[in-house]
Order: C-alpha cells, then structure tokens, then sequence
C-alpha cells in the first residue's frame, strides 16, 4: 500500500512549516529514507525523508506554501495507485484513522506490525510519535493508563519513560540516553532562537502621548527589491529585538596563541587517526566553557524576578550559511566534553547545518554563544547577542603580527600568531571588571596552553 507523507511538527512549538524546496517531482522513484522536500521553519531548514518506497504519484503542496504540521503534502505508492483527494483530512483516509504527530510520512496499510508502523493513538484520540509507539511496544504498556502531558494529552517519551521506570522496569536500550534517536520534534525546546519579542517580553504598553506624525520618508534609489526568506526576517526581528532589550557593551583582548598553534601542530595527525579534523575552534571552546565554570554569572540569562544562572553550559557555536544567513547550533552539555569531543561535535554541527540537515533541538537552548568571525579575515567585531543569554564571545582572524615580549625582564621583539577575542555582554547583568575577569581567563588559559 502507499505512503503518506505528512508536514512534520518540527519542534514543540512550532506549528507549521514551507515547503522550500521538493527534492523529488511527481513520477519520480524514492527509496526507503531518501529525502523528498526541505522544509523551512523561522529556527532551521531540514530535509523530510521518505518512510516508504515507490513512486512519487501526488503533490499536495506547491514550493513556497506554508503548511500546518500533520497536513498530507504527498503520497507515494506503486505505479497506477491513486490517491486520496486534495482537500481530504489524512485522518478521515482509510484505512487509517489517526495521525501521529510527529512522524514523516506513514502507511496507508493496516497496522500488521511491519516496520515502521505505530499504533495510531494513545486511548484517548491523541497523537503519538512512533518513538513512544516503540518504547510502548517494547515494554508492552497500555498507552491508555499513560497521562500525556503534551498537547491536547499526547503521551511524550518523557512521559512513557517516567511510567516505565515507575513501574520498575529498565528503560529500552539507547533511548534512555541516546538523544540523537529522539525524533526531533519530540524533543522539548528551551531558549529558543528568534523567539519574537512579544513572545519573549510581551507587547509594549502604549504611550499617553498623541501619534507622532512619520517623517516624510527620503527619496530611494531605483532597484531591485531581493523577497526575504524566513531566516533572514527571524534574524532580523531577533537582532533588532536583543539590540533594543540589552545595553550592549564590548571589550576586546588580545591573545598570543603560540602554545595553542604549537599543541595543534603536535596532535593534527592524532587526531585525524581518529577521523576528526583538528582545528583552533575548539580550543577557544574549551577555553571559554572553563571560563564559564569560573564564572558563572556569564552563563546566564536575565529575569524580571532576577538573573538565571544556568548549571550547564549549552554552547552555541554560528555557523555562516553564506548568502541564506547564519546558524547557532548548540553543544549540550559542552563542559562535559574534552578538546577531541570538541573538535568531533563542532564538526559534526557545522558540516550538517550547512548541508540542511540539523534537527530543531540542536539549535535552541544556548546559555552561551561563540562566533568566529574572523575566518573570513575580520579582525576584531562587536557581536550582537544571541537573546536571551548574557553574553557571545567574537573571534578574530589569528594574525602573525611584531610583538614586545618580556623574558627575565628583558623586552624583545618577536613575532607571534595573535587573535583578538571581543566580548559583547549584557551590561543589566556584568558590569566592565566582571566581564574583563571572565576574557582575562581565557586569554590566561589560551597562552598557558599544554
């Protein structure tokens, strides 16, 4: 029987999401997990897979539309099956009776128990993802006697794995802990970028004094007016939104990065005799997570009720997508890493964002936020910060540069690899000695390198 395939909920917020792109046209072959579209939300762009294989025989969504997750938007099947009917809800389509609320795409079959499949609901109407539909089956539990705390009463896998454990039974291997087998729009979302403002601080109070008439706008040049794609509006609406919310201030330091250019030189071939490419970005993420643990009023974020300082450090890393804009993934847990863990997760992370392929958890839930502007040969730049965190650290372009060094008190010159590290931080939450004490750290660390 065919596959639909379904609109996704890619996080738990959100509730629709663009077609961007359709990487396969109707009559075209897919294979079992070949991506069929790029779906755009305002966090991430991210390729949907195929849950089945055969021909691709219907297209319900044009390139462009916005479409609300759960919505059918295709349907593959054999040659010469016919589909259901533009307009028909998936769950009103035999033989079928309900949608899971995160899955891809699923079979028209019945629930024979091949797989792939899950049940089609909890007891209670609710939608489930086929992760806890798995859980469910492995543990033989009744999803009925489950209390969801999702929406509108889905069972979550928090929710199933909390009920396993109570009843004493051991949670099923690799998902206890494995968060990369946690399908991404089941994974809860903390502090997420480009959240709008109203949604962050609430609408502004109106003022008691009369409208202000616009000033008469200038002249503009003729040109060519390029559309704005969902990421370019969300990173302007977060930039203008974190520049108006925080006193931005920036101080800047300058670091000898010998003793790092010289360990990376010593370990390169060791490290890609573990398949992982050794570059500086980890050392600076490294020496920013022990800064963070030193001080940890950086790693925070501001409340009205006071300021929240965060117990781990969720390090953000921007990642350039070229002309398409700019992404922060994060590294969870980040000072639970050691340089080699690094350097694979920094990898990792850049590589699949610029190939489309992050899932939405991966880029919420910062506490902190790097960027390395200075691949591109930038120097020294005030980054804005990455709302709602305190503070984002710019990297410069490391630079050979004639510098005086002092031994046994005597001044030479010499020449050595120099990088400037700016600080943009939250002037509600440091002031100027405490900001300057958490780059000083840094830039102890990075020198003092072994």
């Amino acid at each position: 029987m065919g596959t639909q395939v379904i609109m996704p909920q890619l996080g738990e917020s959100v509730v629709e999401g663009k077609v961007s792109r359709w990487l396969k046209q109707v009559g075209d072959p897919v294979k079992l997990y070949e991506p069929i579209l790029e779906v755009e939300t305002d966090k991430v762009t991210t390729e949907v897979t195929a849950a089945g294989e055969g021909t691709l025989l219907k297209l319900y969504a044009n390139e462009g539309d916005v479409v609300k997750a759960g919505t059918l938007i295709a349907f593959i099947g054999a040659a010469g099956e016919v589909g259901p009917q533009a307009g028909e809800r998936s769950d009103q389509l035999p033989p079928s009776t309900d949608l899971p609320g995160g899955q891809l795409s699923r079979r028209s079959a019945d629930t024979g128990g091949e797989k792939g499949e899950a049940p089609r609901g909890n007891g209670s109407g609710a939608r489930i993802s086929p992760v806890v539909a798995r859980i469910a089956s492995e543990h033989q539990v009744d999803l009925a006697l489950v209390r969801g705390s999702g929406e509108g009463g889905r069972v979550t896998k928090k929710d199933i794995l909390a009920y396993v454990e109570q009843r004493g039974s051991p949670h099923p291997e690799g998902e206890a802990t494995g968060v990369e087998k946690l399908e991404a729009w089941e994974q809860p979302g903390l502090g997420e970028l480009f959240r709008p403002t109203e949604e962050l601080f609430g609408k502004a109070a109106p003022t008691s004094a009369g409208p202000i008439a616009p000033a008469a706008a200038p002249p503009v040049a003729p040109g060519d007016v390029l559309p704005l794609n969902s990421m370019r509006k969300a990173i302007a609406n977060h930039m203008v939104m974190s520049k108006r919310v925080s006193p931005h201030v920036t101080t800047v330091f300058e670091v000898d990065l010998s003793k790092v250019v010289a360990h990376r030189s010593q370990n390169k071939t060791a490290f890609e005799q573990d398949g992982t490419k050794l570059t500086f970005t980890p050392y600076f993420a490294l020496a920013t997570i022990a800064a963070l643990k030193k001080y940890p009023l950086v790693n925070s974020s501001w409340s009205d009720s006071g300021v929240v300082l965060h117990r781990t450090v969720n390090l953000g890393m921007a990642v350039s997508l070229g002309e398409e804009g700019l992404i922060v993934p994060v590294i969870k847990n980040a000072d639970s890493l050691n340089l080699l863990g690094l350097a694979r997760t920094v990898n990792d992370l850049a590589d699949r964002a610029r190939r489309k392929q992050l899932k939405p958890d991966e880029v919420q839930g910062g506490t902190f936020t790097m960027t390395n502007h200075g691949t591109s040969g930038s120097l020294f730049a005030t980054p804005i910060i990455n709302q709602p965190q305190c503070g984002i650290l710019g990297v410069g372009m490391i630079q050979k540069r004639v510098v005086v060094v002092t031994h046994n008190d005597v001044d030479a010159i010499a020449i050595r690899p120099m990088v400037y590290l700016g600080l943009t931080f939250d002037h509600r939450i440091l002031d100027g000695h405490s900001a300057d004490n958490f780059v000083a750290a840094i830039k102890e660390l990075l020198e003092s390198w072994t």
